[in-house]
């Protein structure tokens, strides 16, 4: 996308009352890696769930939920992810207040290393940027913290 194509639509974005600093910082990082030609997020690590996209990682992930009692739904997954990492399974956040303490965000779900490592669902991937662990830690620590991760309309 070219730079005034990007500023155009961060700059709308930015005017909507519903968003979260992660889709800020998402947004941000779109813009600055649009402007030095580099990626739009950067990662130690990347994605490992076996390429796909968003919606096969979603579907993967609410398999392993339904199947270890995590609720959750598709739309309330993809509301959270699209806001949090436009669905950037390699985001991180290297800005806020969890980053000045040493432990940015990362993910799609933007979740820190301290909170994946405490809600990481067995039968997936130990690697916060793989998306299925990511959306599945996510979920469950919102199903404890929330309900559901239906219940989270803003960064969490």
């Amino acid at each position: 996308m070219q730079f005034t194509a990007m500023s155009t639509k961060f700059a709308r974005m930015t005017k909507t009352k519903k968003i979260s600093m992660g889709m800020l910082a998402a947004g941000a990082a779109v813009v600055a890696g649009t402007v030095a030609g580099a990626p739009a997020a950067s990662a130690a690590t990347p994605a490992q769930s076996g390429g796909g996209n968003v919606d096969t990682w979603i579907n993967e992930s609410l398999k392993v939920m339904h199947a270890k009692g995590i609720p959750g739904t598709y739309d309330g997954i993809k509301r959270n992810l699209m806001r949090e990492s436009s669905g950037n399974p390699n985001a991180i956040n290297n800005w806020d207040s969890n980053a000045t303490k040493g432990i940015p965000s990362k993910g799609l779900l933007q979740v820190i290393d301290p909170t994946f490592n405490s809600y990481h669902v067995s039968g997936t991937s130990k690697n916060i940027y793989d998306p299925v662990a990511n959306i599945t830690a996510a979920a469950n620590y919102a199903a404890h913290r929330y309900g559901s991760i239906d219940h989270v309309n803003s960064a969490y």
